[in-house]
């Protein structure tokens, strides 16, 4: 074919792409499948490194109008152009790209633990709300952790958790319950969880906690407070830590009722990691996983004024969630999932040795 040039990551280069004659077979055989390079598409312009480069721009604040002078900046004069409508075409092929992924089954059918979070931008939707963003992560029993779900919700509430995990279990194929499942507050996902995955225990994220108890105190006690909170999620066993938690609740109830109720109405919750493996505890005490990637999302928010529409935020919140997983670290020692998947006991982290027949 004719010579072309292509955007790579170290500038452009000049291809010519391979064809082949197939009139003759095409003559034969009517079904005949046509030659097509995968290593060079048609119409390629951009290698999908310069496309990950784009979509990590955009998702950092970079405008639609920006992108010209910026990759003029980082390739060079060879950059090429690079319109603001041609990065609406990659926004409209990034919903193509997670309509398909939403539609496909899930890479296990069984997992051990599974984090969810509702966040929240100041994207209004048709009626005044703000978008709310539903995502669920899980951790398979290899432990790779892994985006099982990213949907658009109405207020974190109840149907909206329960529409989102009934796909998971009917549609994509989620036949198990998993082991454990890590969440804030939201009174929606706790109602909806054991309607969809009654054998699933709960544990409520000590992060979300710890900031909802100290927005019920005055600042010049927060320091000290956040640091007896620490000593309970941080104590070696589960004794140790009901300790801790009594002295808090000792310590702030007379004058702040609300701070040591906003505390103790979860306490079991807050306390089910114990009964799992010490070395999953720094996964599975918070949901953290997911905070840390949104706190990007919010950055773009802030850089731009605003992301549009709902459904912009829920594409870009996929994208990155997407590029961020590529990045995701395996649980802390993953081979004892193994005896979680069967059901062993552990307790302070420990697993409890059967006793002698």
């Amino acid at each position: 074919g004719p010579q072309r040039s292509i955007l790579t990551g170290i500038g452009s280069v000049s291809l010519r792409r391979p064809r082949v004659d197939e009139r003759e077979a095409v003559q034969q055989n009517p079904n005949h499948k046509r030659f097509s390079s995968s290593i060079l598409p048609a119409f390629l312009r951009r290698t999908p490194s310069i496309d990950g480069a784009v979509a990590t721009l955009y998702l950092k604040g970079i405008s639609s109008n920006d992108f010209e002078s910026a990759l003029h900046a980082i390739y060079g004069e060879d950059a090429g152009s690079m319109s603001a409508s041609t990065v609406a075409r990659l926004k409209n092929a990034w919903d193509d790209e997670y309509e398909d992924w939403g539609q496909r089954r899930l890479s296990s059918t069984r997992y051990a633990y599974i984090w969810a979070d509702g966040v929240h931008f100041n994207v209004r939707n048709g009626e005044g709300d703000r978008s709310c963003i539903l995502v669920i992560v899980g951790a398979k029993f290899n432990g790779e952790k892994e985006l099982l779900a990213i949907s658009e919700g109405y207020r974190e509430s109840e149907q909206s958790w329960k529409d989102l995990l009934l796909e998971l279990k009917d549609r994509r194929g989620l036949e198990l319950d998993p082991k454990l499942a890590i969440g804030d507050g939201a009174l929606g996902f706790w109602k909806a969880l054991p309607q969809v995955f009654p054998d699933t225990v709960a544990q409520r994220c000590w992060v979300h906690k710890t900031a909802n108890v100290l927005d019920k105190l005055p600042k010049r006690l927060q320091p000290r407070a956040k640091t007896l909170i620490h000593d309970i999620y941080m104590a070696e066993t589960e004794k140790e830590a009901n300790r801790a938690f009594d002295h808090f609740i000792a310590s702030y109830e007379d004058k702040y009722p609300k701070a040591a109720h906003t505390l103790s109405k979860d306490r079991e919750q807050l306390m089910a990691f114990y009964s799992f493996p010490a070395a999953h505890w720094k996964h599975i005490r918070s949901t953290n996983v997911i905070e840390s990637v949104f706190a990007t999302v919010r950055l773009r928010t802030y850089k731009t004024k605003g992301m549009g529409t709902a459904t912009a935020t829920r594409t870009m919140a996929f994208k990155l969630i997407r590029e961020a997983e590529q990045r995701w670290k395996r649980i802390t020692k993953w081979q004892q999932l193994e005896l979680v998947e069967a059901g062993r006991a552990f307790k302070d982290g420990l697993l409890v040795e059967e006793s002698a027949a």
